[in-house]
């Protein structure tokens, strides 16, 4: 046999004779063992096979420590992070014991909450931690009742169908009691509320026209917010990189590229392209004004507007000033957005003239007034009338997990549930539980106000009284905005437990602090792509726990054991015993598409992915092209089966922030609006060498920071204003908070806007002091925590202005990436 990196699994035409022959030829499994020799297979040069919101790799070890992290043959372009990746084994930064804030362990719960952040930390056993923890939750809930106790949040958790942490909390749980729980993510806030809406689905998280498709027939492809070449480098499964080929088909082609962003990303450098930079946060007067020119124009489509959309003549006076006496016209637009009118108009033109393609990024709908740009651009798409073409209409999925990769014939890994009853399928962390939900965004709002009333996406919430906060797989203290003011928030928490690998902000404010592994230390299973799905790869252990960590399957289990569910946690099953089965259901589920997968222990002890075919109809997928070709056949899940450009039932809600069509809405703040105190926008940018905050305490860190801070990019001419220097440490302020950074000079960023990237790990100067400075660069402490609207709670995480200037005091020790004292 030859010694191939994958194990493929070939078509509908593959006969189970064929399987039970063990034929390598008929099977196409070149490199598997059909007769397991066990362990053998993991010896050698070729390391043991894992898998990674990175991609899939080989972990090389010698004498039980890793010491390589070797990428996978088959991935068309690995990950530079991998190096960070094995170093958060082994980081300064690594969480080693089980911990306990002094305070809270000799005083009791809510002992000094000013001290939290502080340090001060005891080590204790396993079993004492495990007492403390089940014994709080049983004194929470008797005390303040099922919801004063918050199951955490979502966040970029470890892939894997048994070791998802946020479900295995929230299984615990459901089995002793129940508590608080979350809807939504920090991605999508806004997006993923408003589109059900307009075009029926959450639709964010959906495939998007492929790439192949694309370059046969995009004449115009537009990237507005939108950066595959960064962003695509992570999945939420286990990446598969089919942004790069995609991109690559593309640049073969030819096809003419516009980037729309603050910044000349990675992608628009390597296709090219126009980089067009209007100011932040005006791409929704930007889109009407080139809307309104193509109706003024006649360029608009308006026979697929009367037969694929519903309300257009209700959003057409607002475009034409017929009801506010403000036409969106483009010298309209061109006041807010910064560019000329006649880049609008041309734009217009362009767009109407070719076969184009409106690629989105989420980025755009992480503003005050978020949920309009997204509603906006479908807007646009559907004047075009390319909607359900090839090559054409709008993807809003391009840059996250490598959307546009053609879906393989796959069957689908189920996964350990959370015992709620209800289904964790697709996007597990928007499945529904618990006592009461809040937007997960607004848990810093409910915090400071209990029993106040919340209007949510056409309902009341009566916001609970929460008293402990449970948090895995997650970093509030990176991910949520306005840091001071969750500081003062965290005041109101009797406890907060967190599980994690290493010493976060997150972690360094928790009472108790229970070491997890890293997937690299045990075993799971996953797929490869979120939306290839090419894959199935075992995502198999590679050394040891380091120090005292244990599995969070492991550390519920024991919790569920001390109240009284332990059996029911398990049922009685290992960590091998979930993989198996979940294995043994997707082999059920591929035979009947047809297929024939190898029995367990082949599989697992290859050494390798399990590869799928992929249909010529699905390597040519158009998205909506069935409701084009048949809008009652394949109508959309809006009350109209149409695209709303008008909504009647976000119109009875009465939102003065989220009227009932795309409306141009001035945020509460932004570069050069009217009443912004500060003049430079802050672009909190996806970070190059990190997933949002993971890999910050790594190696990696050292390929960016600047004088040992997080970088601050900005334009050469806004650094001659201010007389500043590439490589000065800057203090970044506003009314919010300030913190330092290094700075870097270039022209890849406009005039009036600097980059922070998010993920910067929270590093106060003085912990006790709300407001002080932070010594590494969380952006942040900076950006807004008001909610997007009414509608959708979002959170406003590219909402914020700042003034940058030099740093010349003394430059405060950073030490969030070393241990606590203990």
């Amino acid at each position: 046999m030859t010694n191939n990196s994958e194990t493929p699994l070939d078509g509908p035409s593959l006969s189970k004779r064929s399987f039970l022959k063990g034929s390598a030829a008929a099977l196409g499994l070149a490199g598997l063992p059909l007769f397991a020799r066990g362990a053998a297979a993991q010896t050698g040069t070729q390391g043991v096979v894992s898998g990674c919101h990175w991609g899939v790799f080989y972990g090389i070890v010698e004498d039980g420590r890793a010491v390589e992290f070797k990428p996978w043959e088959k991935d068309p372009q690995p990950s530079p992070q991998l190096p960070g990746v094995m170093d958060s084994l082994y980081s300064e930064s690594r969480i080693r014991y089980p911990m306990v804030r002094r305070a809270w362990l000799e005083q009791g719960p809510g002992a000094d909450p000013d001290g939290r952040g502080a340090g001060d930390f005891v080590r204790v056993s396993w079993e004492q931690a495990i007492e403390l923890v089940a014994n709080e939750i049983v004194r929470v809930r008797e005390t303040y009742g099922q919801q004063a106790l918050f199951a955490g949040s979502y966040g970029w958790k470890s892939p894997g169908k048994i070791h998802n942490c946020q479900t295995l909390l929230r299984r615990m749980l459901n089995l002793t009691g129940s508590y608080t729980n979350s809807s939504g993510d920090y991605s999508t806030g806004a997006a993923q509320v408003i589109l059900p809406y307009v075009s029926g689905s959450l639709e964010v998280y959906e495939q998007c026209t492929t790439w192949n498709n694309l370059a046969e027939n995009c004449e115009l492809m537009v990237f507005w917010g939108c950066n595959p070449l960064n962003n695509s480098q992570i999945s939420w499964q286990v990446a598969d990189h089919g942004a790069w080929p995609g991109i690559a088909r593309m640049k073969d082609a030819g096809t003419p590229v516009i980037c729309i962003d603050p910044v000349r990303t990675e992608t628009c450098e390597e296709l090219n392209g126009e980089w067009i930079a209007p100011r932040p946060q005006t791409d929704v007067a930007m889109m009407l004004g080139i809307a309104h020119t193509l109706y003024e124009e006649g360029l608009h489509d308006q026979a697929f507007l009367d037969r694929y959309t519903a309300g257009f003549d209700k959003f057409l006076p607002y475009l034409l000033g017929e009801n506010d006496g403000t036409p969106k016209t483009a010298d309209w637009a061109a006041e807010i957005c910064g560019l000329p009118a006649d880049t609008l108009r041309d734009l217009a033109r362009r767009f109407a003239s070719k076969r184009t393609m409106l690629a989105l990024g989420y980025s755009t709908q992480r503003q005050h007034h978020g949920e309009q740009v997204h509603w906006m651009l479908i807007t646009l798409a559907a004047m075009l009338g390319q909607i359900g073409l090839p090559g054409g209409g709008y993807g809003l999925s391009y840059h996250y997990s490598s959307g546009g990769s053609p879906t393989h014939t796959t069957p689908i890994l189920k996964a350990v549930d959370d015992a709620s009853g209800q289904s964790t399928e697709g996007a597990a962390w928007l499945a529904g539980g618990g006592a009461v939900s809040i937007p997960v965004s607004r848990f810093v709002e409910t915090l400071l106000n209990p029993g106040k009333t919340m209007q949510f996406n056409g309902h009341e919430i009566e916001l609970p009284l929460i008293k402990m906060a449970y948090w895995v797989g997650g970093n509030p203290f990176s991910h949520q905005q306005d840091r001071n003011e969750m500081l003062r928030a965290w005041r109101e928490l009797d406890t907060f437990i967190v599980h994690d690998v290493q010493w976060t902000a997150s972690a360094r404010h928790a009472d108790i602090v229970l070491p997890a592994t890293t997937s690299y230390e045990r075993n799971d299973i996953e797929q490869v792509g979120d939306y290839a799905l090419s894959h199935i790869v075992p995502m198999k252990q590679i050394v040891e726990p380091v120090f005292e960590a244990r599995s969070d399957f492991d550390i519920f289990a024991d919790i569920a054991e001390k109240l009284g569910q332990g059996y029911a946690y398990t049922q009685g099953l290992t960590e091998m015993d979930w993989i198996r089965k979940i294995y043994e259901a997707a082999k059920i589920e591929s035979r009947a598409k047809g297929m024939e997968m190898p029995v367990f222990d082949v599989f697992w002890d290859s050494n390798k992915p399990l590869a799928f075919p992929v249909a010529e109809v699905q390597e040519d997928f158009v998205r909506h092209a069935d409701f084009r070709e048949d809008p009652l056949l394949n109508a959309l899940g809006t009350a109209s089966g149409k695209f709303e450009l008008y909504s009647v039932a976000i119109e009875r809600y009465g939102y003065d922030d989220c009227p009932p069509h795309a409306t141009w809405m001035e945020p509460i703040e932004r570069l050069d609006g009217p009443d912004t105190k500060y003049p430079l926008h802050l672009a909190a940018n996806h970070p190059q060498m990190r997933l949002h905050s993971q890999l910050c305490g790594t190696v990696n860190r050292e390929s960016y920071q600047i004088a040992e801070r997080e970088p601050c990019w900005m334009n050469p001419a806004d650094a001659e204003q201010r007389g500043l220097s590439d490589g000065d440490v800057v203090r970044v302020f506003n009314d919010r908070g300030q913190m330092l950074a290094g700075l870097k000079i270039t022209d890849e960023i406009m005039p009036g806007v600097v980059r922070i990237n998010e993920g910067g790990w929270f590093d106060p100067e003085n912990p006790r002091q709300i407001g002080s400075l932070c010594a590494y660069g969380d952006v942040n402490i900076l950006t807004t925590g008001i909610a997007t609207s009414k509608l959708a709670q979002g959170n406003c995480g590219h909402t914020g202005v700042a003034e940058v200037e030099r740093y010349d005091g003394p430059l405060p020790k950073v030490t969030v990436f070393s241990q606590p004292s203990a």
